[in-house]
């Protein structure tokens, strides 16, 4: 590992309000542009401030195209669908869901002993021909998220292998890397990333020093194409993030609201199956 990955953007995460009114930061969201192919979006939610007032959620909607990704560090979601399930999203829990040709579904947020809600939704894109396959979850109990650990770096290994640790998320065709990483004062990291796979990191808490740029939270960082690895070290304060990385499609994409898909057609055909109540099989 001789050729460590540069970061050529740093985002800073917009307020948005998605839903019956909840206010996210957003760090992208899906564009035809398609800059961090496989990933469409990517939403921070917390529901702290008692000015706020009343907790909202995201009530019955459709999805068709992408899989959507659900991490709760605190609180949880309550979550139910058109195709009978239901449960709740717990603390540390995660739930990948894969909307394939259509699902309709609920997400409302509940607050946790500490009277909080804080987690992530990450969107994944599907490749064309999968689009429309069979919608299926995978529920990710926190317990069963396996944690690495050492010289000063902890990691929850969602998706993906971190030194012979890995996740227990399998199947997804962008074949993700999902992390939550975390590293104490004074500590290094380096991680092989596939040459041409999409890579980005969500700090969200503290400071680190990505690729000599010293980062603090809250931002998103998109790192380069190229180079075989990222380089992660602290100083005086720990930091984490959520690191993601993938493989691109490289296909066409046509989003539209909660549904992405390949073609102008394919939305339209959607939104006449909406209309004509054949949008769920």
């Amino acid at each position: 590992m001789n050729n460590p990955r540069k970061i050529p953007q740093i985002i800073e995460p917009q307020v948005t309000i998605e839903g019956a009114g909840v206010r996210l930061l957003r760090s992208f969201g899906p564009k035809v542009s398609n800059l961090f192919d496989p990933f469409l979006l990517f939403d921070h939610f917390a529901f702290n401030d008692p000015l706020e007032g009343p907790i909202r959620g995201f009530p019955y909607h459709p999805h068709r195209g992408i899989e959507t990704v659900t991490y709760m560090l605190e609180g949880s979601t309550a979550h139910r669908d058109s195709l009978g399930n239901e449960g709740l999203i717990g603390p540390g829990d995660v739930q990948w869901m894969s909307s394939g040709r259509g699902i309709l579904h609920e997400e409302m947020p509940r607050r946790g002993e500490s009277g909080n809600i804080y987690g992530f939704q990450l969107w994944v894109n599907l490749p064309s021909h999968l689009k429309m396959s069979e919608p299926r979850y995978q529920e990710v109990n926190a317990s069963t998220i396996p944690t690495f650990e050492k010289d000063g770096v902890k990691i929850r290994v969602v998706a993906g292998t971190v030194d012979g640790v890995s996740g227990p998320v399998e199947d997804i065709s962008a074949s993700p890397l999902y992390l939550d990483v975390e590293l104490a004062p004074a500590s290094v990291w380096r991680f092989p990333i596939p040459s041409g796979h999409s890579a980005l990191a969500y700090v969200f808490h503290g400071e680190g020093v990505f690729d000599d740029q010293t980062v603090n939270a809250t931002h998103m960082l998109k790192f380069s194409d190229d180079g075989d690895h990222l380089e992660v070290k602290t100083e005086n304060d720990s930091v984490r993030f959520m690191l993601i990385a993938g493989a691109p499609f490289k296909e066409p994409i046509v989003p539209y609201g909660p549904f992405v898909m390949n073609t102008l057609e394919e939305i339209q055909d959607t939104l006449k199956e909406l209309r004509n109540g054949t949008f769920i099989k």
